[in-house]
Order: structure tokens, then C-alpha cells, then sequence
């Protein structure tokens, strides 16, 4: 599957982020079109998440709701 290039600017964005950004966003947008499974980011997304460690107890309790 190519990518295009806004694809591609999405995918550098996810690989940019931390552990604990990628955790808030988990937790705090749940419609962000990253988590669209018809669409490339959420393979990379949660790929890159669960490398990092996912989310945490302590990640969690920083987040807070």
C-alpha cells in the first residue's frame, strides 16, 4: 500500500511522540482519525504505543481523567 504524503506526515507525527502523548491522546480522543482502523495510523500507533511501554500506572495517574 503507498502512502501519501499527508499519510506520511501523519505517520512521522505518531513516531515523533512520546510515551506519555501517545497515552494522552489514548485516553483523551478517543474520534481521533489516528484510532480509524480503515485507515494506516492505527497500526502504527498502537505498534509504536505498546513498544514504548502503552499505558501505564504511572502514566495513568499523570494523565489523570
Amino acid at each position: 500500500m503507498k502512502l501519501s504524503e499527508s499519510e506520511k506526515i501523519e505517520l512521522r507525527k505518531i513516531y515523533l511522540l512520546s510515551q506519555f502523548e501517545m497515552a494522552w491522546i489514548w485516553r483523551f480522543s478517543p474520534g481521533h482519525p489516528w484510532f480509524d482502523s480503515t485507515l494506516p495510523y492505527f497500526k502504527h500507533f498502537n505498534r509504536r504505543f505498546k513498544r514504548l511501554g502503552g499505558m501505564t500506572t504511572e502514566i495513568s495517574k499523570q494523565i489523570g481523567w
